[in-house]
């Protein structure tokens, strides 16, 4: 372990550079006067850095990163000095809280030593479940694990959300994370859409209900020293995909309303806006026939200053989505910058846009030249830059970073993935599982669950070691008393390594794996548990398996214990679950629940 730096508040000013007023640090002022202070002493330069926000690498604890060329990540260094960059996002995890800890507050010491001294204010992308999209996610790594945002949705519970928030909000801050790129309170209205497994589902008054207490456990009754900001997304709402295609893609670019449901996707943002979330990020799709104009929504005025802006009264910070300007490279393989309906723009033409539709941060991108050149030609004024900048330097000071920003190094050990948390979100993984059917096998009593302790049990896709805690564990379906299968919901291979991390096409499984399933089913009594991170055509099974559960990210354990009756399945369906591809197909993408004869209708969830 290496020495960890003493937290302290005094900032030298950086030798070479204009003497600095320290008015602007004096915490006893009011946070207005200190913004203007440090506004006024800013070179273009220095305002230019607030405005972008890309990823970072995590270093080892005792030094910074040099970069990462798989991602094209610069070095921290070249990103803080050489580009007076203040924001960024975490990308990947270290293996404990304390590393963590240590290489934020070496990260903080660097921005420190900077002529006016203004500290990162590093955010995420949910760390806290089972799955990993590095355009998405993050593994959990030390920190508690939950069940993913769907499975909240599954166990539908105000209190239980509102208690992850807090705990999520008690890890993040103890490593030094003060952003969410979340909640994501998109309707997943279309049900091939990838995105979906980190929405509540696809009903407006449940994702208002649980968004607006995901913000409450992050950020608390008002946006402070102790908070989480969350940057709510994706307005106006993710979701109606033409094709369920997701806009990260060229392929998915266009959102369809042709049920006319737009105003219904901002259902949840209205309950968002309620409880005071403290920034907004559009989404990548662009609008299609509808009153708005037809380009990506982070390059949309009459979204962002129209809608955003105006009707609903929003002065936040408004950061894009990642990788609107610039084209790059992920793993060697090409990935276009996501300017759809502007794709003819250049990036300086497309900067010019986003920042005349009213936004206020670049996500995914790390040219600050770029806009100093802006504003030298006279494209955009200075004052445009002041705006964004008093909110970006603004939130800084509301979140207490200029007042402490180190963390405690021994205190981040204590506090993530503490017992009392690890245990709180097991108790949700079990909470969430949903159990779809349960039938009375042949000649049998009772419904197949909850299994009895000790039972001969033929397992494929859970860990044997672990199911022998429960029941004997045999090598064969002909040798079982029961059979307990776990899959994971189908998804299409597509042609690069970052498509395949977004699930998508169709929601057949194959038949190969139907066969699998059929066979073992025939022979034994076969309980069918599947992983919905979007929903899955469970037809072939339904009538053959002798139950079926869903879960939304758990551990082998967690799902065991209500197996085997240690917990009840409290979960109910946040999505309906389609009976055939036909009927999704026919679907209309902004309309809930408009598969035709669902296999399993919105909020069915059996109990044993």
């Amino acid at each position: 372990m290496t020495d960890t730096i003493e937290p302290t508040d005094t900032i030298r000013d950086a030798p070479g550079g204009p003497a600095v007023d320290p008015t602007f640090r004096d915490a006893s002022l009011p946070i207005a006067e200190r913004v203007e202070n440090l506004l006024g002493q800013m070179t273009l330069e220095e305002k230019a850095g607030l405005f972008f926000q890309t990823m970072i690498t995590l270093g080892d604890g005792s030094r910074l990163s040099d970069g990462e060329p798989v991602f094209g990540i610069p070095s921290t260094v070249e990103m803080v000095e050489g580009r007076n960059m203040s924001h960024f996002n975490v990308f990947g995890a270290a293996e404990t809280a304390a590393q963590m800890a240590e290489w934020h507050n070496r990260l903080q010491e660097l921005a420190g030593s900077t002529r006016l001294g203004i500290p990162v204010t590093l955010s995420t992308d949910p760390r806290h479940s089972f799955s990993e999209n590095p355009g998405a996610s993050m593994v959990a790594g030390p920190f508690s694990q939950w069940p993913e945002t769907l499975g909240l949705g599954a166990i539908g519970s105000e209190g239980i959300v509102e208690e992850f928030g807090d705990i999520a909000r008690q890890e993040y801050t103890a490593v030094g994370i003060r952003v969410a790129l979340h909640p994501q309170i998109d309707l997943a209205t279309e049900p091939r859409w990838a995105r979906q497994v980190a929405t509540f589902g696809e009903d407006a008054e449940l994702t208002a209900k649980l968004g607006a207490a995901y913000i409450r456990g992050f950020q608390g009754a008002t946006l402070g020293p102790d908070s989480v900001a969350t940057m709510t997304k994706h307005f106006p709402g993710g979701g109606p995909q033409k094709d369920g295609e997701d806009p990260h893609f060229p392929y998915g670019r266009e959102q369809v309303y042709p049920g006319g449901e737009f105003e219904l996707h901002l259902k949840p943002f209205e309950a968002a806006f309620e409880a005071g979330t403290s920034q907004i990020m559009p989404y990548y799709g662009l609008p299609v026939g509808t009153e708005y104009e037809e380009v990506g929504f982070g390059f949309n005025k009459s979204v962002i200053t129209g809608l955003l802006r105006e009707r609903y009264g929003f002065d936040g910070i408004v950061c894009t989505d990642w990788g609107l300007l610039s084209d790059a490279e992920i793993a060697g393989q090409p990935f276009p910058a996501r300017a759809w309906g502007v794709e003819h723009l250049s990036p300086r033409e497309r900067m010019v846009k986003v920042l005349n539709a009213g936004a206020d941060q670049f996500g995914g991108e790390a040219i600050p030249e770029l806009l100093v050149d802006l504003v030298r030609s006279g494209e955009i004024t200075e004052e445009r830059v002041d705006v964004s900048a008093r909110r970006l330097l603004r939130e800084k000071f509301v979140l207490g970073l200029f007042d402490q920003r180190y963390v405690d190094v021994a205190r981040a050990a204590e506090v993530v993935g503490n017992a009392s948390f690890v245990a709180a979100g097991e108790a949700a993984q079990r909470a969430a599982v949903t159990l779809l059917t349960n039938r009375v096998p042949a000649g049998a009593a009772a419904p197949v669950l909850p299994l009895q302790r000790g039972v001969r049990v033929y397992a494929s896709g859970f860990d044997a070691e672990t199911v022998a805690d429960y029941a004997t564990v045999v090598d064969s379906p002909a040798e079982a008393e029961v059979a307990i299968v776990r899959l994971h919901a189908p998804f299409e291979v597509r042609a690069t390594v970052f498509e395949n991390f977004f699930h998508a096409g169709s929601l057949d499984f194959p038949q190969e794996t139907i066969d699998e399933v059929l066979a073992i089913a025939r022979a034994v009594p076969t309980v069918v548990q599947v992983f919905l991170d979007r929903p899955a055509i469970l037809t072939p099974f339904a009538e053959t398996a002798a139950a079926i559960l869903a879960d939304f990210g758990a551990g082998n354990r967690a799902l065991l214990d209500v197996l085997f009756g240690e917990a009840s399945p409290q979960g109910s369906l946040p999505m309906e679950l389609p009976s055939t591809m036909d009927a999704v197909r026919a679907s209309r993408p902004d309309v809930p629940f408009d598969t035709a004869d669902p296999l399993f209708r919105f909020g069915h969830g059996l109990r044993y």
